[in-house]
This record gives C-alpha cells, structure tokens and sequence, in this order.
C-alpha cells in the first residue's frame, strides 16, 4: 500500500496497519509472523503509535492482551482509514489495476488437489503479479487469525458473517469394488446396502446414509455400522478399491475407477443429496484485487472431471 497521504507521514499509515494486525491476529508474535518482521519490531511500532496519539491502545501482560477503551475506538476508526485509502489508491488506478501481492486460499485437501487446480493455473496465468498460497485442509478456517484471504468449503456453511458464494453442487454415488461382492450382481435398491461391510466418510456421513430416487423423489435412510470411518476422501476411496466396504462417495473422484471397472456403482437409480461446494471470504468494505479476480475465476470455472 502506498504511504503517500497529505498532512499525515507515511510512517503513521504503517503504524496503524501494523496496530489492526496485532489486534486481528491476536497477539504481537503472531503479528509479526503475517507481516514478515520480528516481534520486537512490531511492539516498537505499537508503541510508536501510542506515543504519537498520546494514549495507551492496548493493556499487555505475558499471556494476555486486551484493547483499552481508546485502543477499541482507534481499532474501529484505523480499519475505516486504512479500507478508504485503499479504496481511494484503487480509484486513482482504475478498476483495471494490476491484482498484486500474495494470496492465502484454503480449499479442502482432495477436491484442492485435483479439482481446483485447472482454475488456479488459469487465475496464475492470467494475474502475473500474484502468488498464491494454496493451502489444503478441511478444518474450520479462522480467516483473521490466518490471515486468509478466502477459502473453498464442500458442505454447508453455518457463519453468517461470511461472504458466500455458491460455486457447484457435487453429485454423490454408492460404490463399492467388485471383490466386495464376491461375484454377485451388484445390489439394485438401498435395502440390500445395509447387509454390506461399509466405510464411512465422518465429515459427512457416521452411521446412517440416506439416498433418493431423482426421477421419483423417493428416498431411502439406511443405517450402517462402518468398518472403518475417515475424514479423507483418498484415504475412503483407497479402501473401497482394496474391498473393505462399500461408501458413499463425490462422482469426481472415482469416475475414473468404474470406468476402468475397479469400482461398480451399486444402487445406480439412486444418489445421496449432492454437496454445495462455496467461496468464502469474510465481508469488507473494499476487496483488493487479487481478490475480486480469484472470486470472478471460480465463478466462471468448470470442474476438471465431469459429475
């Protein structure tokens, strides 16, 4: 960000952002560590600013910190000042300014490793100024605390604090590997799936799996008692090829083995509910555009393998 503002000197600028950092990352280390400086550093700044305003921001001991009531205040006006000025720089360069500086995306471990990587090599390509942190987990992500700028999350969303934009549904189908069936036709209904051994997906699916008919709306619960229960999608699919269980699965990620015929789809009339796959980044006044444009990436993408 540029530091050139009238009547105020650019060191004041950067002891603000430095102050809504500490502030929104919790502590001075952690701080430090998203700004690429040393705590040291980051506390003579605080302390710098503090000195300036001639009031005391926030009350620090060893393990704890909290905003005094001016630092609350200057809190809320330095993210106000510090969203206009950027709002302000983007302005004078156009809505056409290059995107910039490094992006923290966090998508879910599977899905980031093969679905989603056609659109980021095409978001690359097309924003050259930019890196990207391509970080794959499927925990819960505190965007303030790791400095994220968006993520990507299969499921349904619960923080209404967020931005959310739906980018796909994802179709779910029963398969299981034909040594699983020991030469019998695979099972036509959800009735016969409760007899078989079953791998459970925890993150979306423990102990029960209900399916439906599209053309009839029918649907089916089924009540299961896995073998083996994962939070990976890989580590599900790979024990379904090895026969362990048959499991409820993203159409994406085993399209491949039925066609090979290492997996048979069972139940093939019937589906479990697809999975809404969003974009989420918290609400702000002004997105930088290394943002706007990941955002106008995935909305035009298409998945790399067909549902």
């Amino acid at each position: 960000m540029s530091m050139n503002q009238p009547n105020a000197s650019p060191d004041r600028l950067e002891l603000m952002q430095t102050f809504v950092r500490i502030v929104e990352a919790g502590s001075l280390s952690a701080a430090a560590a998203q700004l690429g400086a040393t705590q040291p550093t980051v506390s003579r700044r605080l302390q710098a600013l503090e000195r300036s305003l001639g009031v005391r921001l926030l009350q620090r001991s060893t393990r704890h910190m909290k905003l005094t009531e001016d630092g609350d205040r200057c809190f809320e006006r330095a993210k106000e000042l510090l969203a206009g000025w950027d709002a302000f720089e983007a302005d004078l360069r156009g809505v056409g300014a290059a995107a910039e500086g490094t992006l923290r995306v966090v998508a879910p471990h599977a899905f980031g490793q093969q679905q989603l990587v056609v659109p980021l090599a095409d978001y690359l390509r097309d924003n050259a100024g930019v890196s990207v942190e391509w970080l794959l987990h499927d925990q819960k992500v505190d965007f303030i605390a790791q400095a994220i700028d968006c993520a990507i999350q299969v499921g349904e969303v619960d923080d209404a604090g967020l931005v959310a934009l739906k980018l796909w549904d994802v179709p779910r189908i029963v398969v299981a590997s034909p040594a699983l069936l020991e030469g019998r036709p695979p099972p036509a209904h959800p009735g016969d799936l409760a007899t078989l051994p079953w791998l459970a997906l925890r993150t979306y699916y423990r102990t029960e799996v209900t399916l439906s008919q599209p053309e009839s709306g029918e649907t089916a619960r089924i009540a299961i008692r896995p073998r083996m229960s994962t939070d990976s999608l890989y580590a599900l699919r790979s024990a379904a090829l090895l026969g362990l269980g048959a499991c409820v699965a993203s159409t994406w990620a085993v399209a491949d083995d039925i066609a090979a015929g290492r997996l048979v789809r069972l139940a093939p009339r019937w589906c479990a509910d697809p999975l809404p796959a969003w974009l989420l980044y918290p609400y702000a006044r002004f997105y930088p555009a290394k943002l706007r444009r990941f955002v106008e990436t995935m909305r035009q993408a298409t998945p790399t393998v067909s549902f």
